[in-house]
């Protein structure tokens, strides 16, 4: 069978099938493509692995810890009649959660593309922010500043959460809380049980980021200009080094140093430890802003830029490993699975690109203009277009 290796658990449909949907929750929506058996199937061992966040773990590494078939295949598109999506999927027990830009969050079903449920924001505010995944619950921001606790079986709504402004950030997770940013300048710490907030921690311009987060302190990037370390078990500033510009991408964060890259053209790796830049790195031919946040292991670096590359550096010394072209902007942020590195761009393209020689060795062809991130789970690949179409491949 063409979905045997992530096949959708029994004892997940029954509990489905039992916990129904409150009635802001629906079947069926949109048009749902499964690509036949006849197509070709792919027969490579998969890892299996979730990515429950923006970048994949709390450090926003974005690396997957599973693998991808050498030459994945088309399985399933699920298409959204005049939608759009930004947002990157999340993937958890083999159901994929994302929202479009109608206002519309879905969860399907990883094996087969079939829609298990949906949930509307009342006034139909879209969203921009991926979702985060844990203990059986979806967080996830809208354009509105609302943030939603939703039941990750039945889409039906937990709790929310009124920011000042709209969230682009997605969430991430510390101890028995959730952590979010804000364009009204605010980290919020609520109780991710309850959605009651524990500490707000205030900078001095947006947070469009992700917070990473490292022991006991969250990093953001922040469009005041610079990096900031919160203390979490305190709420409190703990430090902060400035940078060149503002920035909206989420910091990874690998060992005493963190990269990122900036609206003015300048990539960092900054020593948090010692609170110093530790090496930048500048494109000759521009200063072209990234909005790509990075992937990074001990071998390499990687980054999209506006400049239609994507970027390698070495993470001790930032020479340059090697740069790889597109037809537009990378606005996507890149994953790192194995000796591959998977991106989207806007030219409409899923590219693979070899981590060690920086050639492409396949590329998809999805159309319309990618700004979400590859999310990686169970050897599939979900990643979604402004065309208003999920595509699955593996």
């Amino acid at each position: 069978m063409l979905f045997s290796n992530s096949s959708f658990p029994s004892l997940l449909l029954m509990m489905l099938v039992v916990a129904g949907c409150n009635p802001s929750s629906e079947i069926d929506v949109g048009k749902n493509t499964t690509v036949p058996e006849e197509a070709g199937t792919n027969s490579a061992i998969v890892v299996r692995s979730d990515w429950p966040l923006f970048r994949g773990d709390t450090n926003s590494s974005g690396v997957s810890q599973g693998s991808v078939p050498e030459s994945p295949e088309l399985l399933w598109t699920f298409t959204v009649e005049g939608g759009a999506f930004e947002s990157t999927a999340a993937i958890v027990d083999g159901i994929v959660y994302v929202g479009d830009l109608d206002g519309t969050f879905y969860a399907f079903q990883l094996s087969d593309g079939q829609n298990l449920w949906k949930f509307k924001t009342e006034d139909q505010v879209g969203f921009t922010a991926s979702a985060a995944v844990q203990g059986g619950q979806v967080y996830i921001g809208d354009m509105d500043g609302r943030f939603y606790c939703l039941d990750a079986l039945s889409g039906e709504l937990i709790w929310s959460f009124l920011a000042g402004a709209e969230i682009n950030s997605s969430a991430n997770f510390y101890q028995g809380n959730v952590l979010v940013g804000s364009q009204d300048a605010t980290l919020y710490c609520l109780d991710a049980a309850s959605g009651k907030l524990v500490w707000k921690h205030a900078i001095e311009d947006q947070i469009r980021c992700a917070p990473t987060v490292v022991e006991n302190r969250a990093f953001l990037v922040g469009c005041d200009s610079k990096l900031h370390l919160v203390d979490l078990d305190r709420g409190a500033h703990e430090s902060a080094v400035g940078i060149d510009s503002p920035s909206g991408t989420t910091p990874a964060v690998h060992g005493d140093f963190a990269y990122f890259g900036t609206h003015g053209g300048t990539f960092y790796c900054i020593d948090w430890k010692k609170g110093e830049v530790a090496w930048t790195y500048r494109d000759s031919d521009g200063q072209q802003s990234y909005r790509s946040s990075a992937a990074v292991n001990q071998h390499a670096v990687i980054v999209g830029g506006r400049s239609r590359r994507v970027y390698a550096f070495d993470p001790r010394t930032g020479e340059t490993q090697w740069v790889f072209p597109t037809q537009q902007s990378v606005d996507s942020s890149p994953v790192i699975v194995g000796k591959r590195v998977f991106v989207g761009s806007s030219d409409g393209r899923l590219y693979a690109i070899d981590l060690e020689t920086g050639k492409s060795d396949w590329q998809f062809e999805a159309g319309g203009s990618i700004v979400a991130s590859p999310a990686i789970a169970n050897g599939r690949v979900v990643i979604a277009n402004d065309e208003g179409i999920v595509f699955c491949l593996g």
